[in-house]
């Protein structure tokens, strides 16, 4: 029987239920990790059924319930089963990052209003941030917008120059009181670098987030981030305020303390994106999961990628994956003629290859997608491979190691999938893409 109609009663239907001997129904909801035991009554009173809810009686001690509430407040619901691995790391050094960040703020807020010759006071204090702030901060702003494609490929590394963008300007201001005819060349630099640093932590915050997601929870996973984030915040304010009034009352003392607050600063946020495992293709991760798939068979999956980026220098180049060096303007690697043989090599292919001082290039259609740049690279590696094993020279052997990988591609993509990879796009920042229509 329908619960509605049960519930609103009357009719041929409620009565023949009522005839019946009385059924109770019963199921225990479970939300914000309290039980609640539900029942329903189909002899209600006024004829009309009736929903009981009970609290169950939680038996676990004191100190598991603050835990379990602390987790409620601040991690995802079904936490850790509905996350990633890595984001309990993440979120560590999140909460160090930023609890070293607002008292970095606290301190060279006070410079800057030192530099200026005024008192610390709240108005004076709010017409300064408005001038630096909202003038050389939004300068910095757009400039670093026009920039978003390299975030999309590379959002960690971003991540991390932002935080040492944000930590220069903050340098900029501790030493403002100690060239005060200077104040608004120093003070504005500092904050045209903290406009750039806000853009681009905004900017990489969604794919940092989404390589957590595990069970379409981005939206719960964001909330709780920024609750951690402005939790310690505002500890980190209430610790900068205590350092402003003591040990860090004088230049002096915050040239000595700001450097040490800088290196847990820019420590935490590097070892925060260590632990992020970003599922999507870039020229890093592609040629990283090439290598491991050409030397064991073996794909690698994200969280086992992630502490072996190079964050500082993801352009390098990996021998083993064929030392494939992409997004280069076709006209520099390629010549008409080997456009039309490489293109009878690759037959239906979306990507060419050329060697070229001891380099692999790589030149992609518009179109491409990561699909098409795994295929591109697993024949770069084969070739490679060939190549060291004494079987020929590189561009001798394309056309070989083209066969041997459409041979094992079915396979390979498929692990790769499976080890949860997203292969729809290959994000290779501003690189060159062409084409190949304009050469039929």
């Amino acid at each position: 029987m329908n619960i509605l109609e049960r519930i609103r009663g009357g009719g041929d239907k409620a009565a023949a239920a009522l005839e019946r001997p009385q059924q109770l129904e019963s199921w225990v909801e479970i939300s914000e990790s309290v039980s609640r035991l539900c029942s329903f009554d189909a002899a209600g009173s006024g004829g009309g059924g009736r929903i009981s809810v009970k609290v169950i009686q939680d038996s676990r001690p004191i100190h598991d319930k603050v835990i379990d509430s602390f987790l409620n407040k601040f991690f995802p619901s079904g936490y850790p089963y509905s996350v990633n691995e890595g984001y309990l790391t993440y979120t560590r050094f999140r909460a160090l990052q930023h609890f070293s960040s607002a008292m970095l703020h606290v301190l060279s807020t006070q410079s800057l209003l030192v530099a200026a010759g005024l008192r610390p006071t709240p108005a004076q204090a709010t017409a300064v941030s408005w001038i630096l702030k909202d003038g050389m901060q939004h300068a910095g702003k757009l400039i670093c917008s026009s920039m978003g494609a390299r975030m999309d490929s590379e959002p960690k590394s971003w991540r991390i120059l932002a935080d040492v963008l944000y930590d220069f300007g903050t340098a900029l201001e501790f030493i403002s009181p100690l060239c005060p005819q200077l104040f608004l060349e120093v003070a504005g630099l500092g904050n045209f670098a903290k406009g750039m640093a806000v853009v681009a932590a905004r900017a990489t915050r969604l794919p940092i987030y989404s390589s957590f997601a595990k069970e379409g929870n981005l939206s719960d996973l964001f909330a709780k981030g920024e609750a951690i984030s402005t939790l310690f915040n505002v500890m980190g304010i209430g610790a900068g305020i205590g350092l402003a009034s003591t040990v860090c009352s004088t230049t002096q003392g915050k040239l000595i303390a700001g450097p040490l607050l800088s290196a847990v600063h820019i420590y935490g946020v590097v070892q925060e994106m260590r632990a992020t495992p970003v599922n999507t293709l870039n020229p890093q991760r592609t040629a990283m999961i090439v290598a491991d798939f050409v030397k064991s068979g073996k794909v690698s999956s994200p969280a086992e990628l992630r502490y072996r980026e190079d964050l500082l220098f993801p352009n390098r180049l990996i021998d083993e994956a064929g030392s494939v060096k992409i997004g280069q303007p076709l006209r520099r690697v390629l010549t008409p003629r080997l456009v039309g043989e490489l293109r009878a090599t690759f037959p239906n292919e979306k990507f060419l290859l050329n060697q070229k001082s001891n380099k692999t290039y790589m030149v992609l259609e518009q179109s491409a997608s990561g699909e098409d740049a795994l295929r591109g690279w697993l024949v770069a590696a084969f070739a490679s491979e060939m190549e060291r094993s004494g079987m020929g020279s590189r561009d001798a052997l394309l056309n070989e190691a083209y066969e041997k990988m459409d041979r094992v591609f079915p396979t390979f993509v498929s692990e790769v999938k499976s080890r949860g990879w997203y292969t729809d796009q290959f994000l290779d920042g501003n690189g060159s893409r062409i084409a190949f229509a304009k050469f039929q």
